[in-house]
């Protein structure tokens, strides 16, 4: 907790010092992350072999992106002892999930959507800073009267989450909250997984006074909340990891009656940028740096989308991530923003969460979140990536690709397993699970959709 109550004070000081004082602390770091990977990473020792031996400079480095470094990952970590071998044994394991990776780290990974699945491991530095960063988030989204009211009717958060896998979003930061907020009755982890009636009826009982979750199924319980099967009152709702249409968002803010908090981060960056009342997001640039660039990485000026974004990490010491093409596109608020948070702003430019439509057994929609698909495909061991096509209204098509060395029936058999075992949740026990001849499809913009819903069109011509 004392680590914490520092990092709060540092995080507080950096906000108030003003954007030359910022740059100068951004810039420390930045060369002291830059030393440590030279001296203790061999990848980047070779990377960055013809620079000075003293940068505070970002544009000086060479980008880095998931494909390059998952390639060279025993070269990429700092620890010797944390090699790709054991830490996909470590992955592979569902016995494993919320434990420590070698008593000492923790472990997330993304689905892939870049084509190459990413494994990050955390030491427990970065995790103190992901806790505090955190903490910094929920300072931003409640007034100092909804923290007092929050406190007040029992300080209980709600984190719906995907479980049962050693995902980021529930490995790393919940866990990391956990440690200074207290579990019990205070936070409670449930499961996205968990059919909407159930799930429906673990929130009544839990009565959140905080509810975060995926931004897709967030907006299915608010529908819940309408038809008023759910009936909660959260002060807060914090939506993560998708994005939503203008009019989702404001469905979920008049359905909950809360104030809503949007977050932006990733597996490489947990907890990178704040949203504020006038809808941008603010970028932690003490501890880290979002630079949006075009295709060919020079600076894209602000008010332009841009073709992507370079991530710089600067607390993960375990695992460097500097200048890193993360694949996202966003725009760069080119003056202050009004809400008075000095720290950059912009706005991720995403694709919209869409809900998948099924047709339940009696003729009725079933309605399911994507992301909690996408998870429990996930879930499966020995996959690298896979792209589930709903080919009808009771009918999916999934695209695999096994990771090397996995045998190729088993990590299928895995995959349509746990797909039928969801499905059964929702009482889609008819829906029919088809291995497709075709590998996993590229969109025009060179990232893979992890879940396609149904349009009408053939499966085979959708990516």
């Amino acid at each position: 907790m004392s680590q914490t109550i520092r990092l709060l004070r540092d995080m507080r000081a950096a906000k108030q010092e003003g954007p030359s004082a910022l740059a100068r602390r951004q810039a420390r770091r930045l060369a002291a992350a830059v030393t440590h990977a030279r001296a203790y990473s061999p990848y980047y020792r070779e990377l960055y072999r013809g620079l000075p031996w003293h940068v505070d400079d970002i544009t000086m480095l060479p980008v880095t992106d998931k494909k390059r470094l998952m390639a060279r990952f025993d070269d990429w970590v700092t620890d010797p002892e944390v090699t790709h071998e054991r830490v996909r044994a470590f992955i592979d394991d569902p016995s494993l999930v919320g434990t420590d990776f070698l008593g000492k780290y923790r472990v997330g990974t993304t689905s892939g959507s870049s084509g190459v699945r990413g494994i990050f491991v955390y030491d427990k530095a970065a995790s103190a800073v992901t806790r505090a960063l955190a903490l910094r988030a929920f300072g931003t989204w409640l007034s100092p009267a909804d923290a007092a009211a929050v406190a007040l009717h029992g300080g209980r958060v709600a984190w719906v989450l995907a479980t049962g896998g050693h995902f980021g979003s529930s490995t790393v930061l919940p866990r990391s909250v956990a440690r200074a907020v207290g579990t019990g009755d205070l936070l409670r982890v449930l499961s996205v997984f968990t059919p909407m009636p159930e799930l429906v009826a673990q929130l009544n009982q839990f009565r959140p006074n905080v509810l975060i979750g995926y931004a897709g199924q967030l907006a299915l319980l608010a529908r819940e909340q309408e038809a008023g099967r759910l009936r909660i009152r959260p002060r807060l709702v914090v939506l993560a990891a998708e994005g939503l249409t203008d009019s989702g968002y404001e469905r979920i803010r008049r359905v909950f009656r809360a104030r809503i908090g949007n977050g932006y981060g990733a597996c490489e960056f947990m907890s990178t940028a704040i949203g504020c009342r006038e809808d941008w997001l603010h970028v932690n640039s003490d501890w880290g740096s979002l630079e949006p660039v075009d295709a060919d990485y020079r600076p894209v000026p602000p008010g332009e989308r841009s073709h992507t974004v370079l991530v710089t990490n600067l607390f993960n010491r375990v695992q460097p991530v500097l200048r890193y093409d993360l694949g996202d596109s966003v725009i760069a608020r080119p003056d202050p923003c009004p809400c008075g948070n000095p720290f950059p702003a912009v706005r991720a430019q995403g694709r919209a969460s869409e809900a998948l439509v099924f047709q339940g057994r009696d003729g009725t929609d079933v309605e399911v979140a994507p992301i909690a698909l996408a998870g429990v495909v996930d879930r499966a061991p020995g996959l690298e990536l896979a792209q589930v096509v709903q080919a009808g209204p009771a009918a999916l098509s999934v695209r695999v690709r096994p990771a090397q060395q996995a045998d190729p029936e088993t990590v299928w058999q895995a995959i349509r397993e746990e797909i039928h075992r969801f499905m059964g949740s929702y009482d889609l026990q008819h829906v029919t699970v088809v291995r497709a001849t075709d590998p996993p499809q590229q969109s025009a913009g060179g990232k893979y959709r992890l879940i396609i819903p149904f349009d009408g069109a053939p499966a085979a011509n959708r990516t």
